[in-house]
């Protein structure tokens, strides 16, 4: 099975030559990384998570491109994991949508070495392409990956429902232990603060992204749901947070914040957006 975008067109573009170049654009633009993935990629895979933004194009496709930059420059992991929250609620607590993905740039493969491992290996993981459905915060990262990694890249699609601590605790735990025989990327997909003003989601996203600085991810998942910040990807986060961790990631990075106010101009009431990694 294939599953079709539902988001061509709305969130990024449907045709593929307007998408490669507002891909182009995302790197080069005014907050984009000012530099292509072009060329060889790097070779030391240092990287053991990412976090990247997942509205549309126009909003956070700039700060996004500093993570996929990152990904190409420290080298091509054999193996991806992406990690998004369930705006619809529709679906499996865990849900691995075991299905190939359709873009405008093509056909990305399902993982199902990998994907079929985790499903068998989590408690809580389970087969069910139902909650990807009409899933957005996944489905805006794979022209990333098509554009950067190659047309032809595989990875597994993780829709995280039930963000309590113990399930994104344990899929982290999860994907951490197939890593002993598996060379894999957790990319974590999420918006920060939405629908405050940009001094105030700047504070709430500083606070919040403290505990990712201790690398804690339990300190983390607990202040945004304690204090109701508007982080939508807080468990996707935390479980990735989690993954690094056990692969012996020392240190988070933030590469780019901004706001959906950078664009329109009225910061009264924005979104956030942030680029990060975890090495």
């Amino acid at each position: 099975m294939v599953r079709m975008p539902v988001v061509a067109g709305r969130f990024y573009e449907g045709k593929e030559d307007i998408l490669q170049e507002r891909l182009k654009n995302c790197f080069m633009g005014s907050l984009g990384p000012g530099k292509l993935p072009e060329g060889d990629p790097g070779s030391s895979r240092s990287l053991k998570a990412v976090i990247a933004p997942h509205a549309g194009y126009m909003y956070s496709g700039m700060p996004a491109a500093h993570t996929y930059l990152k990904i190409f420059e420290d080298g091509i992991p054999d193996h991806i994991v992406l990690l998004g929250p369930n705006h619809t609620g529709v679906g499996a607590r865990l849900a691995v949508c075991n299905d190939d993905w359709q873009t405008p740039l093509g056909v990305a493969q399902f993982d199902g070495v990998l994907g079929a491992a985790i499903v068998e290996e989590d408690e809580y993981a389970s087969n069910d392409c139902i909650a990807h459905s009409n899933e957005h915060s996944l489905e805006v990262q794979v022209p990333f990956l098509q554009y950067t990694v190659g047309p032809g890249v595989s990875f597994v699609p993780i829709c995280i429902t039930d963000q309590s601590y113990a399930v994104c605790e344990s899929i982290g735990k999860t994907i951490a232990k197939l890593a002993d025989e598996m060379d894999i990327l957790v990319i974590a997909s999420s918006d920060f603060t939405h629908f405050e003003s940009a001094e105030s989601a700047r504070k709430k996203d500083n606070q919040a992204m403290e505990y990712l600085e201790f690398l804690d991810p339990e300190g983390f998942l607990s202040f945004v749901q304690g204090h109701r910040v508007s982080i939508c990807g807080a468990g996707p986060i935390a479980a990735a947070m989690v993954f690094a961790k056990e692969r012996g990631a020392v240190q988070f990075n933030v590469l780019k914040y901004t706001t959906s106010g950078d664009i329109t101009k009225d910061n009264s009431s924005v979104v956030a957006y942030v680029s990060a990694t975890i090495v």
